[in-house]
């Protein structure tokens, strides 16, 4: 079984595609959209063969072998309404803390700064991303 480190940013499934003289693996939109990845940072790439099939490209011929199944989509790392610490490491647009937990899958948290390590409730979780409220915060109140 192949283990990822928790710097694991982005975890999908893709092909190898020609065009122009290289060869491509697109990254989703979503994995940008949901700030998972910024765009103009260097990341590293591993590239893993599945075992599996993954949905055929339209432009092509159909191989041979389509029985095959279809990865399935990896679940998110947190459930509604579960209770963890995480770490905030930056601020998104929109003023609120974000984490990262298990495969870089982000958690927002709302009132929250780089560095802060708060115990956490999950209160919606997307597939690309969670929303959480803080329950313990770890900042002491200077007086």
């Amino acid at each position: 079984m192949v283990e990822f480190p928790d710097s694991l940013q982005l975890l999908y499934t893709g092909q190898l595609e020609e065009q122009n003289g290289s060869y491509l693996i697109e990254v989703p939109a979503s994995a940008v959209d949901q700030g998972t990845l910024d765009v103009g940072d260097p990341y590293r790439i591993a590239v893993l063969r599945s075992n599996t099939a993954v949905e055929p490209n339209p432009h092509e011929e159909p191989s041979q072998s389509q029985d095959a199944p279809t990865a399935a989509p990896s679940a998110p790392p947190v459930d509604e309404g579960e209770i963890r610490e995480v770490t905030v490491e930056s601020v998104g647009d929109q003023g609120d803390g974000i984490a990262k937990v298990e495969r870089g899958y982000v958690v927002i948290v709302p009132d929250a700064l780089p560095g802060d390590e708060p115990t956490v409730q999950i209160d919606q979780v997307q597939e690309n991303v969670a929303f959480a409220s803080i329950v313990e915060d770890d900042r002491t109140l200077v007086s």
